[in-house]
Parts: structure tokens; sequence; C-alpha cells
């Protein structure tokens, strides 16, 4: 007797909400250690006005960013 293969389904499995929203939750990390990392190999060759307001421009960036894409993800409706 030979057993068929179970079939492989040809789409891939959505993300549940939580790991989209964990996805969207490391991408913030990542991005905001970019700019430290950035920021810091440039803090002696700026002025110091010119480099907190950079900072503050791209931190207040990838915070919008970061609210649209978790606005996108649907909210969990309770079945009662």
């Amino acid at each position: 007797m030979t057993t068929l293969p179970t079939p492989v389904s040809s789409t891939p499995s959505r993300p549940t909400r939580s790991e989209r929203r964990d996805a969207i939750g490391d991408r913030l990390l990542d991005a905001l250690e970019s700019i430290v990392a950035r920021h810091r190999s440039l803090a002696s060759s700026e002025p110091a006005d010119l480099h907190a307001e950079l900072i503050a421009a791209e931190v207040a960036h990838q915070l919008a960013l970061t609210r649209s894409e978790l606005r996108r993800i649907p909210f969990l409706r309770s079945g009662g």
C-alpha cells in the first residue's frame, strides 16, 4: 500500500496580527538603532543644533511610518 504525499499549499500562510505587529516593532527598533549609530559617528562633525534637529526629524519620520503600518492591521473583534 503506497501513501500519497500530503499536498503542499502553493500560497504561503498569511502572518498573524501578532506576527505583523512584532515585525513592525522589530523594523522600528532596527531603524532607531541605525539612526543612533549614524548620528554617533557624525556627532563631532556637525553643529549640535543641526545634529539634534536631524535626529528629531528622523525619529519623527520612523514613528510616523510605524503608526501608519499599525493602523493598517485590522483589529480582531470578540465573538460576544
